[in-house]
C-alpha cells in the first residue's frame, strides 16, 4: 500500500510539473487545454466504468450542464468565477440525482439511457422558452470574465483532484466495494455492502467531475454554444482514452489520453482519413487482444502500479 501511496503522489506531482512547464516550450497553450479537459473526462469514465461497470456514453451531459450552470450563475447573479464553478458543479450534481433511477439499468441499456438523457438536457438548455436565461439556441458569451491563464490553472487543479480520487479509490475500502459491486452485485449486497447508495454516491461523483470540467472549459472558451459543449463525441473520446489505457487505474486514462489525443493533433487534424485508420485499427485491435487496456500488460508480468 505504501508503494501504491507514492506511485500515485509521483503521478500527481509529473502531472502538476508537466502542465505548469508546457506552455514554456510549446506554444500552443489549447492543445495542452484540451488535454487536461480529457485527462479529467477520462478519469470520470475511469471512476463511472472502471470501478461500477457503467459506461456511460451520455456522459457529455453533465460536462455540458456544468458549463451552462456556471454561466447561468455568473452572467445573471454575478458571482465570483471561483463560486460559479463550484456552482457549475453542484448543477451538475442536481442532474446526477434527477437522474440517478438510469442505475437500474445495465449494459447497453444503461449506456443508451445516458446517451438519450444528455440530448434531454441539451434540448432544455437550447429551449428557445429559455432564452432569458441560458439564451437558447444562440450561444453563451463570457469575453468579460475571460481569463485564458487563470482557467489554465484552474482546470489543471481539477485533473489533480480528480486523478487524486482516483487513488483514493484504488487505496480505500469504499473504492473495494465499488470492484466488489461491478463484479458480483448480489453477493456484494450479502456481504453487507450498501449497493444502491454506493452506485448513487459514485455517478454522482463523476457527475461533478464533468461539471467541473464543463465550468472551466466554459470560462477558458468564453463563447460557445450548446452544440459544442452536448457534443457526443466528447463522451466518446473521453471513452476510448479509458478504455485504450485501462479501467479501475490511476494511470491507466493518462496513458491512454496522451497517446490517442496526441495522435489526433500530431495526424488527426492534417490527415483525417489517415487518423481514422490508424484509430479503428487500435481500437479493434484493443478489443481483440487487450479488452482492459494497455495496463493490462503490465499486470500479466505481475508489475502492479497505480
Amino acid at each position: 500500500m505504501r508503494k501504491q501511496l507514492l506511485s500515485s503522489a509521483l503521478i500527481l506531482v509529473v502531472l502538476a510539473a508537466l502542465f505548469l512547464w508546457a506552455p514554456g516550450v510549446y506554444s500552443n497553450e489549447s492543445v495542452l487545454f484540451q488535454l487536461m479537459v480529457y485527462l479529467a473526462l477520462a478519469q470520470g469514465i475511469n471512476i463511472l466504468y472502471g470501478f461500477t461497470g457503467y459506461l456511460p456514453f451520455g456522459y457529455v451531459g453533465f460536462f455540458g450542464i456544468g458549463a451552462y450552470g456556471m454561466s447561468v450563475f455568473v452572467t445573471l447573479f454575478h458571482v465570483p468565477i471561483v463560486v460559479g464553478i463550484l456552482l457549475g458543479g453542484l448543477t451538475a450534481i442536481v442532474a446526477g440525482i434527477i437522474l440517478s433511477p438510469l442505475l437500474r439499468l445495465s449494459g447497453a441499456y444503461f449506456s443508451i439511457g445516458s446517451l438519450a438523457a444528455s440530448q434531454i438536457l441539451y434540448y432544455v438548455v437550447s429551449n428557445s422558452s429559455l432564452q432569458n436565461v441560458t439564451n437558447g439556441p444562440y450561444g453563451v458569451n463570457l469575453i468579460s470574465i475571460f481569463n485564458d491563464a487563470q482557467s489554465y490553472d484552474a482546470m489543471l487543479v481539477v485533473v489533480l483532484l480528480t486523478t487524486a480520487f482516483v487513488a483514493y479509490l484504488r487505496l480505500s475500502r469504499f473504492g473495494k466495494s465499488l470492484l466488489a459491486i461491478r463484479e458480483d452485485w448480489v453477493s456484494a449486497e450479502m456481504a453487507g455492502i450498501p449497493v444502491v447508495r454506493t452506485r448513487i454516491l459514485v455517478w454522482l461523483a463523476a457527475a461533478l467531475i464533468a461539471g467541473l470540467v464543463g465550468a472551466v472549459y466554459a470560462w477558458h472558451i468564453s463563447v460557445f454554444y450548446p452544440e459544442s459543449v452536448f457534443s457526443l463525441p466528447i463522451s466518446i473520446f473521453a471513452i476510448v482514452f479509458t478504455l485504450f489505457g485501462g479501467g479501475a487505474t490511476v494511470i491507466g486514462p493518462i496513458i491512454g489520453t496522451f497517446i490517442l489525443y496526441g495522435m489526433y493533433n500530431v495526424i488527426g487534424v492534417s490527415e483525417p482519413q489517415y487518423f481514422q485508420l490508424i484509430y479503428g485499427v487500435l481500437i479493434m485491435a484493443l478489443v481483440l487482444f487487450l479488452p482492459r487496456g494497455l495496463m493490462s500488460l503490465f499486470r500479466r508480468r505481475g508489475i502492479r502500479g497505480a
